[in-house]
């Protein structure tokens, strides 16, 4: 454990991001799960909808720093794919 001051805060702030870190790693990776479950299943509407939740959790993920922008448009551009060619 630390024994400076700093130290003690810094691992206190480390602790509480990591934390932070993991809840919105688990609502982005649930979102995207909604969406290829819903395509799995020929479920149009809901697969459309579900996209537009995971889109905007993927944007809010890497705006916050906890994936990279390019990792989110990168899921995002292929769940618009998988959904678009479920669509036809």
């Amino acid at each position: 454990m630390a024994n400076h001051a700093s130290a003690i805060k810094r691992h206190k702030q480390s602790e509480k991001r990591r934390e932070r870190n993991t809840s919105v790693k688990s609502t982005v990776r649930t979102a995207v799960k909604k969406v290829k479950d819903a395509v799995a299943a020929g479920k149009a509407d809901e697969a459309k909808t579900s996209l537009s939740n995971a889109v905007s959790e993927l944007g809010k993920a890497a705006s916050k720093g906890v994936i990279h922008r390019n990792n989110a448009s990168r899921k995002a551009a292929r769940l618009s794919k998988l959904v678009n060619e479920k669509a036809k």
